[in-house]
């Protein structure tokens, strides 16, 4: 990791940068921005990393996930090649010149990988509040809502840490069960996922287990097989290799690992009997280009999240939107408890090592990782 250091004050905010054209490559910078009227300043506490992370950053220049905290300039002149990776996490107005927003409020959002942020809050109301900055506009508001933990009915203080790491991809997880419920699973019989043991892949699996007359089939590397064996929320496990032994029954692909190598072997598998595939994550960012040529059965489809958000909250409204959320969250956030082990990770250097494991999926799915860049975790 090197160091690129910036200095505008005493006071010193600590973001981790990765390079947006080498994602292995991260750099600690420090730097100390003015607050202008209407912006706060929010102390991060801790923020999760987990595999989608890694996706944010993979897809970061087609998706605009590199667009919510953009860096500034360096001494280099290099600040376009870095990029700041977004992460849920909670935090606290440290300080704040926005009407409505008063200093010790505590949050729950998306955040850089740093010690502080400033935010722009906009449409405060008692629940929430939206960061404003127009460079953010473009972006879902999915993204750019901030939730207020002594409104939130999500917010529990003593699963703060299962919330942030959890919750991102259950809900994600919620979305595409609905997604495909509300498409009656494009009547296929069989809903084929991968990365299976990746944490969107086990909350998809979670609540899918719980439909009537749908098999749920869970990919993996042989080496997560038996943890994904032991979860029990899949009705069957295969490994990656195995592909020709499922059944070939009606089916749709939930492709979260974004092997190339994978996603052809799954559709030469069912052929024309695979209804429907969704392409979701890239737990396997490097494996993407493989599997190059023609794909039998359907084109595969990018599954966007906020899209059916959007569309469920006009059909339902946020409320009834949000009631089954958090029932249903309820209900896998205990079940987590089973099977997953929270691991703190404190300073730069511990988090840039921590991303170093992540690039490759070398992280025990069992983990659930937190960390921290402030000196009040």
């Amino acid at each position: 990791m090197s160091a690129a250091i910036e200095r505008y004050g005493r006071a010193v905010i600590t973001t981790l940068e990765v390079n947006r054209d080498d994602l292995a490559t991260t750099r600690a910078v420090e730097s100390t921005p003015t607050l202008d009227d209407g912006e706060v300043l929010a102390r991060i506490d801790y923020f999760a990393l987990t595999s989608n992370n890694v996706t944010y950053a993979v897809i970061g220049h087609t998706m605009g996930y590199w667009d919510f905290f953009p860096p500034g300039p360096d001494d280099s002149g290099e600040s376009v090649k870095w990029g700041r990776v977004p992460a849920f996490g909670y935090a606290e107005i440290e300080q704040s010149r926005c009407d409505g927003v008063e200093v010790g409020t505590r949050i729950y959002g998306y955040f850089p990988m740093a010690s502080h942020v400033v935010l722009q809050p906009g449409r405060i109301g008692t629940r929430a509040f939206t960061d404003m900055a127009p460079h953010r506009q473009p972006m879902s508001e999915v993204y750019n809502r901030y939730s207020k933990a002594d409104a939130d009915p999500l917010h529990d203080a003593d699963r703060e840490r299962q919330r942030m790491l959890l919750h991102p991809l259950f809900t994600t997880s919620f979305v595409i069960d609905d997604f495909f419920a509300d498409s009656d699973f494009f009547g296929a019989a069989t809903a084929v996922i991968s990365s299976a043991s990746a944490k969107t892949a086990i909350g998809c699996a979670h609540l899918m287990s719980r439909r009537d007359g749908l098999r749920v089939v869970g990919l993996t590397s042989a080496a997560n097989r038996e943890f994904v064996e032991r979860l029990q929320c899949y009705s069957e496990v295969v490994t990656y290799d195995a592909v020709d032994a499922i059944a070939p029954d009606s089916a749709v692909y939930i492709d979260i690992s974004g092997s190339g190598t994978v996603r052809h072997a799954v559709h030469t598998h069912f052929g024309d009997q695979l209804a429907f595939s969704s392409a979701v994550g890239a737990t396997d960012w490097e494996g993407m280009g493989g599997g190059s040529g023609s794909l039998p059965g359907p084109t595969p489809e990018f599954f966007f999240a906020p899209t059916q958000i959007s569309k469920r909250n006009e059909e339902w409204g946020r409320d009834e939107m949000d009631q089954r959320i958090v029932a249903a969250w309820t209900d896998y956030s205990a079940w987590t408890d089973s099977w997953l082990e929270l691991v703190d990770h404190t300073g730069a250097d511990a988090l840039s090592a921590l991303w170093q494991e992540m690039l490759p999926g070398r992280v025990d799915p069992s983990l659930g990782h937190v960390v921290s860049l402030t000196s009040r975790p």
